[in-house]
């Protein structure tokens, strides 16, 4: 008995499957890769731009956002500080060229980068980072690009330099 329920069930999936096949819209793919597509649109790579001006609380906070990330099932690929910049910022007094004050200003960057984050997941991140922003701090959800990867390094000075001296006296020397 066992072995004619297993017999009438290999028969009726064979029938299933040819007639999946009858029905697809590729003649060689199978039908059930098309299941296995993401239902909602996905964005690809997205770069989640943390600046401000105080770093404890930057840093903090860029921890937070990568565990909010974390816990929605975001897959964070990727996080990284960008070198700060120093500004120099003055201030004069009415009507004239003559400076009152000036002040030196620290900007501090970092970096989160998600990968396949739906269309659905999204909006409720922008909204938990919107809603639990520290003052002083800015946030842009912008598109990886290649730039993103090059201001990660800290260029080499002394490195180019010897390279430029190499250059200037006739290249590097080849061996035959």
């Amino acid at each position: 008995m066992i072995k004619v329920l297993s017999r009438l069930s290999n028969v009726k999936t064979a029938r299933t499957i040819t007639n999946l096949r009858k029905y697809s819209d590729d003649l060689y793919e199978p039908s059930y890769l098309k299941e296995l597509l993401p239902k909602f649109p996905v964005y690809e790579t997205l770069n989640i731009q943390l600046r401000g001006y105080d770093y404890p609380i930057l840093e903090n906070y860029q921890k937070f956002v990568h565990k909010i990330a974390d816990n929605m099932d975001i897959d964070v690929d990727d996080a990284w500080a960008v070198p700060g910049q120093t500004l120099n910022i003055s201030t004069y007094k009415p009507q004239s060229e003559v400076v009152k004050s000036q002040y030196k200003l620290s900007v501090y960057e970092r970096m989160i980068q998600i990968r396949q984050c739906s269309s659905l997941q999204l909006p409720i991140l922008i909204r938990a980072i919107e809603a639990s922003l520290p003052m002083g701090v800015t946030v842009n959800i912008i598109p990886h690009e290649q730039y993103h990867e090059d201001i990660r390094y800290v260029p080499d000075t002394e490195l180019k330099q010897l390279k430029q001296e190499l250059d200037d006296l006739g290249g590097p020397v080849k061996k035959k």
